[in-house]
């Protein structure tokens, strides 16, 4: 390599160190969302953060997450700060409610029937669906109802820390963190090739078809549904979109769900058409024995058929 040559390669690569994180890219990321008016947090990868604000530790998993950029797993504010930096950065985006969760709409709350909320459900402040919609009880007088169907953050600005701890380029590793954002738990999943025959169809010289196979290498992710992913509403709802959009983003050809059925210890399940489901070998007999049926007269009555 010439010298000229040398000089232009090392150009290339300190344009490419500089052009820092780019779409597409993945990456692990450490932050807390506080409001900006009065710093109360609503997201946290710190479980320390998390118990001081009083958020449930037990039923979430505290550590940094996996955020493909490019997927809309962050605010546009927060992408586009992302965008063009490096790992080992640190900041604080401010996020205005356009960017966040919208801005506040009163149009957005609405009488309606309190018969269409479960009696169980009918005090201020209870999650409530209504016509498919998701809202906040308000108020309940009689028979009307008044429910906010603004998001609970409608309005807010937001305040967006965060430091970049490391790019992501084990395709597995950025799949189970893609299956995280979306279903707030990370799956096990591996990925891997297999080779398959595909026929295609050509013409010959004199116009006919000729079908040929070849063998073709598919690369196939691998995802072990656990019980609470296949509980998952999202995952109930999106499965096909989720995948579509792991199946772009991380090359693969395939997605496909392993179901995993633990042994519970049960016991045995009811047999066919009602039967003597669960019943042991002693049972039966003791069934049978119960049943006023002579089997000489079963033969007879065949035999006279």
């Amino acid at each position: 390599m010439s010298d000229q040559e040398q000089a232009d390669a090392a150009e290339d690569a300190d344009e490419a160190e500089t052009e820092g994180l780019a779409d597409g890219d993945f990456v692990r990321v450490a932050y807390t969302i506080r409001t900006a008016d009065d710093g109360r947090v609503i997201d946290t990868t710190d479980e320390e953060t998390a118990e001081e604000a009083e958020i449930d530790t037990e039923e979430h998993e505290f550590e940094p997450r996996i955020i493909a950029l490019g997927a809309g797993h962050v605010f546009p504010s927060v992408e586009e700060a992302f965008i063009g930096a490096e790992v080992g950065d640190e900041g604080v985006v401010d996020v205005p409610a356009e960017d966040a969760f919208g801005e506040y709409d009163p149009d957005e709350v609405e009488t309606v029937k309190a018969d269409k909320i479960p009696e169980d459900s009918r005090y201020p402040g209870a999650q409530v669906q209504i016509d498919n919609r998701q809202g906040y009880l308000e108020t309940i007088i009689g028979g009307r109802a008044r429910v906010d169907f603004n998001h609970p953050l409608a309005g807010e600005d937001l305040e967006y820390e965060y430091e970049i701890l490391e790019a992501i380029d084990d395709r597995e590793e950025q799949a189970s963190g893609m299956l995280g954002m979306y279903l707030q738990e990370a799956p096990e999943v591996r990925i891997e090739t297999v080779t398959e025959e595909e026929e295609t169809v050509t013409e010959d010289d004199d116009g006919e078809e000729v079908v040929e196979t070849e063998e073709v290498e598919k690369d196939v992710l691998y995802v072990t549904a656990t019980q609470a992913m296949q509980m998952n509403q999202q995952w109930m709802f999106q499965k096909q979109q989720i995948a579509q959009d792991l199946m772009s983003r991380l090359d693969l050809d395939r997605v496909v769900v392993e179901e995993v059925i633990e042994g519970g210890g049960m016991g045995g399940l009811g047999g066919m058409m009602g039967g003597m489901g669960g019943a042991g070998a002693g049972d039966i007999e003791e069934a049978l024995e119960d049943v006023d049926v002579d089997a000489d007269e079963i033969v007879d009555e065949i035999d006279e058929e």
